[in-house]
């Protein structure tokens, strides 16, 4: 196993457990404990983990972005409980503008039994997913690889993405405050992103409630810039109370 694999497995088990041992992960990966402890030193360097002693915690800063690969592993279940719903909202032969967020992937899957779909995205990790579905119009946005995401970004990226006006545009965030509104951790990514609700007739914001009452870096938009909220839990009734204000339709399981 690469030292990377293992970080990223480490990485996977922080965001379930909170906290791993140096003991423990060093007979789970068959390594010595001093490889372990080389691990958590790079993770604790990289601002993705906390060492603490004999072991280490999550740093729940959300200013902080795990690798995709860790990121669309979290929350699966609830993921694809938003992207059932999410899909059910879209209809045959739709134009659908999507970000690069696990959570798009996930959507991105849930969309193959529909036809005639257009997508523009700037996501690579959709655009393979999609590489097999017949009869369906793919656009890439155009733009820079992101070092460390399977995201296009930058001036090239947003230009792509404002040049089409969509029926639905579909995207995710870092966190969602009620007062600072939802927001990124990556000041590139949230531009793409804005740039896209600009692009939908109607926009979609599916977020995990993990990520409800935190806000990032980065601020992408506020609750008066979605029509739709899509999600995996229902919200706190002050939630629910501020979508009816500012007429934004709420759907969870």
């Amino acid at each position: 196993m690469l030292a990377l694999e293992r970080r990223n497995l480490i990485l996977e088990k922080l965001q379930e457990d909170k906290r791993v041992v140096v003991s423990e992960l060093s007979q789970l990966y068959g390594v010595s404990e001093e490889t372990i402890r080389r691990d958590l030193d790079k993770l604790d360097k990289d601002g993705l983990a906390i060492k603490s002693y004999g072991g280490a915690v999550i740093d729940e800063n959300n200013n902080i972005d795990m690798p995709f690969n860790v990121r669309k592993k979290s929350n699966v279940t609830g993921k694809q409980k938003i992207a059932d719903l999410v899909a059910s909202l879209v209809e045959d032969g739709d134009h659908v503008m999507m970000d690069a967020s696990s959570t798009s992937v996930f959507v991105a899957k849930a969309l193959k039994n529909k036809e005639r779909l257009t997508i523009i995205t700037n996501s690579i990790e959709i655009i393979i997913e999609l590489s097999d579905v017949s009869g369906w119009n793919i656009i890439s946005s155009g733009g820079s690889l992101k070092e460390g995401y399977l995201a296009l970004v930058g001036p090239k990226a947003v230009a792509g993405i404002s040049s089409y006006n969509v029926e639905k545009t579909i995207i995710s965030c870092k966190a969602f405050d009620l007062k600072k509104g939802f927001s990124d951790a990556n000041e590139e990514l949230s531009q793409a992103k804005q740039t896209m609700l600009h692009a939908g007739k109607e926009c979609i914001l599916a977020v995990d409630s993990k990520k409800f009452e935190k806000f990032a870096f980065a601020k992408v938009g506020d609750l008066n810039d979605i029509d739709i909220l899509v999600t995996d839990m229902k919200p706190s009734e002050k939630f629910l109370k501020l979508c009816k204000e500012k007429n934004v339709k709420c759907m969870y399981p």
